[in-house]
């Protein structure tokens, strides 16, 4: 027999693959430079030439099996001290290696997190509109009820008073992820603070943690803001980050789990991270890249590129007439659909070519994702598209 919720997910991409495939089609039959892709998030900056400067460098050692080999289950020793040396420096922590488990990009650290933390059909996870989309793939493939929080409009911050509400007994995690995706909000200092004593008071009211899951992948892509880190707000936080986006790595895979030390019972936590990963399948994590991030863990690609991208896009479509969200972080322009419809809304800019996403998946109806981690001259020659598109709505 085969698994009939497997087969679901693996019949019917996400909305984002699907518009992405999409594009490929498009581009094979009109050309790239018609085709105007502003579907998925991935980077288009250059990684930083050291990478390719240690790469050449490890390829060069003898033998071979001393890097491509395996590493420790949950990591190699020296990579995960890099990693928590640079943690303790930007933030002022005092992490070890035995505090950090090695994967493959965010989605094994979110996976494995969640798999660490939920424990019966019966519990649920909570997560605030706008969310990245696969959240409730990766909650609901571990048995657990995903719970939505509205989202808060006009600002898009955190919902704090309807979390709440929606937080009971059996909720065993809320997913916080700043700088958003789709939205490109960072949540502040204070609603982290309030959120950390709504789960505070929670969690001594229902006699057991409740945890943040903590999605990280774009903590360093802000604008004029400092993303803030969530343990100093909250202890009993799991840090899930990926070197795919401010390192310019998607297609690698690598990324980490922080268990800080100061969580309440985190080595029985770390226990069940590893424990997590074996049943995933998730150990020893690519091991040249492992080897990599040890030398590079301290490095960002140029991020200012998409500062300017940000500037461009957001300046250009809100002078046209549409609404849009500013963006503090990540690389993603959340703007308003000009139809109730964003389905709709997204097959009318289609027909011009121009590729985006509805944010009906997102938890928030009526809006469209735009990733503008593209080229700037490709932002530029969209515009007159977005421009026709507005106009073909206020004739």
């Amino acid at each position: 027999m085969i698994n009939k919720k497997m087969y679901t997910l693996g019949s019917h991409r996400s909305v984002i693959r699907e518009i992405f495939e999409f594009g490929k089609k498009r581009i094979a039959e009109v050309g790239a430079d018609k085709v105007y892709d502003f579907s998925i998030g991935n980077p288009s900056v250059e990684a930083p030439e050291a990478i390719k400067e240690t790469i050449n460098e490890l390829l060069q050692i003898t033998p071979s099996t001393n890097v491509h080999g395996y590493t420790s289950a949950q990591g190699d020793p020296k990579t995960r001290k890099a990693i928590s040396d640079n943690i303790n420096k930007r933030y002022d922590k005092n992490y070890t290696a035995d505090d950090v488990y090695l994967t493959c990009g965010a989605a094994a650290s979110l996976t494995i997190s969640l798999r660490a933390i939920i424990d019966a059909d019966d519990e649920n996870v909570i997560v605030f509109a706008p969310f990245f989309t696969e959240y409730r793939v990766f909650v609901e493939s571990m048995g657990a009820e995903l719970r939505v929080v509205p989202a808060l409009m006009p600002s898009l911050g955190l919902n704090l008073a309807e979390l709440e509400k929606t937080i009971d007994e059996k909720t065993v995690a809320v997913i916080v992820n700043s700088p958003n995706n789709p939205s490109g909000v960072v949540y502040s200092k204070e609603e982290l603070t309030k959120l950390a004593q709504i789960l505070t008071k929670k969690s001594e009211e229902y006699h057991h943690p409740i945890y943040i899951i903590s999605d990280e992948p774009y903590r360093e892509i802000t604008y004029g803001v400092t993303t803030p880190f969530i343990t100093d707000f909250y202890q009993n936080s799991l840090i899930c980050y990926s070197y795919s986006k401010a390192l310019s790595l998607p297609g690698e895979r690598i990324g980490y789990i922080l268990v800080p030390n100061t969580m309440e019972d985190n080595k029985a936590m770390y226990a069940a991270i590893c424990g997590a990963g074996r049943s995933l399948g998730f150990i020893c994590a690519p091991s040249l890249w492992q080897h990599v991030i040890e030398k590079c863990a301290h490095l960002t690609s140029d991020l200012s590129i998409y500062a300017r991208n940000r500037d461009l896009i957001y300046n250009s479509l809100s002078e046209i007439g549409y609404e849009c969200v500013l963006p503090q972080g990540a690389f993603y322009l959340f703007v308003k659909a000009l139809e109730d419809d964003a389905y709709s809304f997204c097959k009318k800019a289609q027909e011009l070519d121009l590729l985006l996403v509805p944010s009906d998946d997102f938890g928030c109806p009526g809006y469209v994702r735009i990733a503008y981690c593209v080229s700037e001259d490709m932002i530029k020659r969209s515009l007159p598209s977005f421009k026709k598109l507005y106009e073909s709505y206020h004739k």
